[in-house]
């Protein structure tokens, strides 16, 4: 990332029965690539996809919440679809879920 660019992030939430399950198994299988985390106390995967991108699923009694932030738009973009994909996977019984995504401002 140059010093000109400015990071994209977005906030995403996804309707489902089983968010901490979904975000468990996601966690274990993303953890054979990167340094995947998570938090049970809170329900937190932590996903650090490179020093540049990033995404935190949270469970909610309704869904999951994602926070993504990457170095570009079309990036942004281009992972909300590898998230969304991943996560119906593992949610196959009540997928596809629905996504709604807004981008958030950077502090």
């Amino acid at each position: 990332m140059s010093q000109n660019d400015t990071p994209v992030s977005a906030m995403g939430f996804a309707r489902c029965e089983r968010p901490e399950r979904y975000i468990q198994q996601l966690v274990k299988h993303w953890g054979h690539k990167y340094a995947t985390s998570y938090d049970e106390g809170d329900g937190m995967g932590m996903f650090p996809f490179s020093e540049h991108e990033t995404a935190a699923l949270t469970a909610h009694k309704d869904g999951i919440s994602i926070l993504l932030t990457t170095a570009e738009r079309e990036r942004n973009e281009h992972m909300r679809g590898v998230i969304e994909r991943h996560i119906d996977r593992f949610a196959f019984k009540e997928a596809p879920l629905t996504y709604e995504w807004k981008e958030t401002k950077e502090a």
